[in-house]
């Protein structure tokens, strides 16, 4: 198991339609997150700054690095780039967080 934390940006005022999106995540998004080997995949909204920080385990056979180029991957990013800070294409903007303590 490899966990992979990564820290992404809201626009103001769009705290309630992202969470309302999330709640409603596609069907066909989710398998392709299974199938790349996430799991365990949480996102933590600090409301103060509105930084998003995202924490997701993957299996050791992962295949993440083939999401971008799914269809469904890119039509999930072009939905929700109202609401984030983005890289050309829609991607969001992510900015890895180091591993400074774990506890089990």
């Amino acid at each position: 198991m490899i966990n992979h934390a990564f820290r992404m940006k809201l626009k103001p005022g769009t705290v309630d339609e992202y969470r309302r999106r999330h709640d409603t995540l596609w069907p066909e998004l989710a398998d392709a997150l299974r199938g790349a080997g996430i799991y365990d995949y949480s996102i933590f909204l600090d409301e103060e700054t509105l930084h998003l920080f995202a924490v997701l385990k993957l299996r050791p056979d992962d295949s993440s690095a083939s999401l971008p180029a799914q269809p469904v991957m890119q039509r999930w990013w072009d939905s929700m780039a109202d609401l984030m800070e983005t890289e050309p294409g829609n991607r969001p903007r992510e900015w890895p967080l180091t591993p400074m303590f774990h506890f089990e």
